[in-house]
């Protein structure tokens, strides 16, 4: 799903600078929105692992039917959201031309939102039940039909005119009603399915069903929007330091939502073992689980940053050819290689609090580390810096500075919520 994300900032960065700094923010909010509602849904990956876990095929035909009516429902404050995105635009304070692309941008994407929730509802049960092979191939080949779809749209072509940034939406928009149209006819034919009956006697909305997950999703998903939002929201305040640095922060955000991925999937597994051992009452197996899981991302994550720092001007150069953009590209890349041990940690961290159903503290972590110390910190040592301040910690980089810093004090805190929860009685 970030390869979606990859490909149009290549791509439009390729394009047109203007429609770049565009792209930044609006991915930016869209991104928001999106993984706030897709943590909502994630509260089906512990359900279901627990029920599963249990040997109760029944509880995970339920929690699945419930939550494909909750994708339905929630998807529409996410579109009135994509729809009216007024009050970010005027924060951004960006130039005229550069909102009325964002505009279109967030217009296009709100008609992507049922499908992509409706898919996360699909990876959920997957995932809770150890099955994220059929969701990985899936993902996959959505991603390659998004690639020529994007440079059709974007550069134009077979009277198609090019299409910039707008572009990007519209593939996604078909990229997305594909994969929920392919998911729904797995569900119903693909034998891995059969004894689950998921699409039999099918319920209405069950709001005591729907509470059930809330009180997990709500929580999860408010967390996931600090989260990610404590760096997408950086481009809302690097647009008033003009196109150059926006589009510079662009580039190293993509690359730093790549990297994300490793802990994120790590994190993703980690919850739905840790779910299925505590339903089959095996909290050392659980305690165990979150270990390893902290090894693993530890050890991807800093093959992955070394990488990141010895290729750091190739990777500036892939995305755009603007001198002035790549040198801002590769001095943040410094940054995000320092933080990235601290993303991983916080990130399997969380994840295995949701299988404790523990979501609510871990989101006032998020709220008070992310946007207490990243961004008003951020905000703070780029607009109002002390005197002395380094030129090298200004700019964007002050942003990045902050954020990496906070990632540490929400490392500290889950790191204790977590032992709290998991130690034996």
């Amino acid at each position: 799903m970030i390869g979606y994300a990859v490909a149009d900032t290549v791509m439009t960065g390729r394009h047109d600078s203007a429609d770049l700094a565009a792209l930044a923010i609006g991915a930016a909010f869209y991104i928001g929105v999106y993984i706030a509602l897709s943590g909502v849904m994630q509260a089906l990956i512990p359900v279901v692992g627990h029920h599963h876990g249990a040997g109760d095929t029944e509880g995970v035909r339920r929690a699945f039917q419930q939550g494909v009516w909750l994708s339905l429902w929630i998807a529409l404050p996410g579109m009135a959201l994509l729809w009216f995105p007024a009050p970010l635009l005027a924060l951004a304070q960006a130039d005229a031309a550069v909102t009325a692309r964002v505009e279109v941008y967030l217009g296009w994407l709100a008609w992507s939102m049922p499908a992509g929730l409706l898919f996360r509802a699909y990876s959920g049960l997957n995932q809770g039940l150890s099955r994220p092979l059929l969701v990985t191939l899936l993902q996959i080949t959505a991603l390659a039909l998004k690639l020529p779809l994007n440079a059709w749209l974007i550069f134009g072509g077979a009277g198609v005119p090019a299409l910039g940034v707008e572009g990007c939406a519209i593939a996604t928009v078909i990229v997305q009603w594909s994969l929920a149209a392919v998911a729904l006819a797995m569900l119903a034919r693909h034998p891995a399915y059969r004894a689950l009956r998921l699409l039999e006697d099918w319920p209405p909305l069950q709001w005591a069903s729907q509470r059930e997950l809330l009180r997990l999703g709500l929580p999860s998903g408010a967390a996931l929007f600090f989260e990610v939002t404590g760096f997408t929201l950086m481009a809302v305040f690097i647009a008033r330091m003009g196109t150059a640095p926006l589009a510079g922060h662009q580039i190293v955000a993509n690359v730093a939502s790549v990297i994300y991925m490793l802990p994120l999937s790590i994190g993703i597994a980690t919850a739905a073992l840790t779910s299925q051992a505590l339903g089959a009452d095996n909290p050392e197996l659980a305690r165990r689980v979150g270990r390893e899981g902290l090894t693993l991302a530890l050890a991807v994550v800093a093959m992955a940053s070394l990488a990141m720092l010895a290729l750091r001007a190739p990777i500036a150069a892939l995305y755009s050819p603007d001198a002035a953009v790549q040198a801002v590209a590769r001095h943040l890349i410094l940054f995000v290689a320092a933080a990235q041990l601290a993303d991983a940690v916080q990130c399997v961290l969380s994840f295995a609090l949701r299988a404790y159903r523990i979501a609510l503290l871990p989101a006032v972590v998020y709220a008070v580390g992310l946007w207490g110390v990243g961004l008003a910190g951020g905000s703070w040592l780029a607009f109002s810096p002390p005197p002395g301040w380094p030129a090298a910690l200004s700019g964007p980089a002050a942003f990045w500075l902050a954020n990496g810093l906070a990632l540490v004090l929400v490392c500290g805190l889950l790191g204790l919520l977590l032992q709290r929860a998991s130690a034996p009685p």
